[in-house]
């Protein structure tokens, strides 16, 4: 007992931790329970973002002013962002939670390669093994649930821009704070969706203004909790607990998800058993893939 209490502060970091995580897997519920289109859900949660994150910038007198070049680097982190989310709700508007989460676990398969290229580091051999491993148990989702062929290939995508998006960003925050680095990349993704609705949608008429009281309270809760806290609060975490730690936890986002979505949607998310099989062959390759990367990085440093 005296040793859980003397250990309390970090006990508390890590109850934090899987809060985040729990957040994070609690955005594809939301998705699923907002009825608005993915592309109007993503404007939405962009601006709402963007008005929270500048209050907060402005009670925590966060300077904003950076170069230029800064800028126009987060603004296309900010576009990549965007497209995440849209082809993120997209999978789960064509498929269900299930699907989208699964194949949201591909994208350590993609960081394998986008990392080297970002870093000018060579390719790590396990990360291919593993790479090779996700595209099996992708494969066996995708033998077993050829109906949401595609949610699959919309979950994919969802998990490419994703990967890249968070290899970008792992470079931004050595010269800028996470908040600086939201702030800017949420505007960006909405000026990106205000041009694409403009010119390429049915532009802002009084229809896309129309949404139910539900939607409302569900977006402000994508926004506020789901994107704007859980933003700032991962980097906080992560000065807190060891990176390993931190990154091993958010592989079990799909997890927490998918068992989410089997409890309050039991009857759209009844899947077959390959589905499962699929599911677990993606994820354990991606906790491997942090387990072995982590043991490796620690016979370096005792070498």
């Amino acid at each position: 007992m005296d040793r859980l209490f003397h250990n309390k502060p970090k006990f508390k970091n890590y109850l934090h931790l899987h809060f985040l995580v729990f957040i994070g897997s609690f955005t594809a519920i939301l998705g699923e329970l907002i009825t608005i289109k993915e592309i109007p859900l993503v404007w939405y949660r962009m601006v709402l973002a963007s008005v929270l994150m500048f209050v907060y910038i402005k009670i925590a007198k966060v300077k904003l002013k950076i170069t230029l070049k800064s800028v126009l680097r987060l603004s296309i982190a900010g576009i990549i962002i965007a497209l995440h989310w849209i082809t993120f709700f997209g999978a789960i508007n064509a498929s269900n939670i299930s699907i989208a989460l699964a194949m949201f676990s591909t994208g350590a398969f993609f960081t394998s390669f986008i990392e080297p290229v970002i870093y000018k580091r060579p390719i790590i051999w396990y990360e291919i093994l593993f790479g090779i491993i996700v595209v099996i148990g992708v494969f066996i989702i995708t033998q077993s649930e050829m109906k949401y062929l595609k949610g699959i290939l919309l979950g994919i995508s969802s998990a490419l821009f994703s990967s890249l998006f968070a290899v970008l960003n792992g470079k931004f925050l050595t010269k800028h704070t996470a908040t600086v680095i939201s702030f800017y990349e949420f505007l960006s993704g909405v000026i990106f969706i205000s041009i694409y609705i403009l010119f390429f949608g049915d532009g802002f008429s009084l229809d896309f203004f129309k949404i139910s009281t539900s939607d409302f309270g569900y977006l402000f809760i994508l926004a506020s909790i789901c994107t704007a806290y859980a933003f700032i609060a991962a980097v906080y975490v992560m000065k807190l607990i060891s990176p390993y730690t931190v990154m091993l936890t958010y592989n079990l986002e799909p997890v927490y998800g998918i068992i989410m979505a089997i409890i309050l949607f039991p009857d759209k998310e009844q899947m077959s058993a390959s589905f499962y099989y699929g599911a677990i062959v993606v994820v354990a390759a991606v906790i491997l893939n942090g387990i072995l990367k982590n043991s490796i990085k620690l016979k370096r440093k005792q070498t």
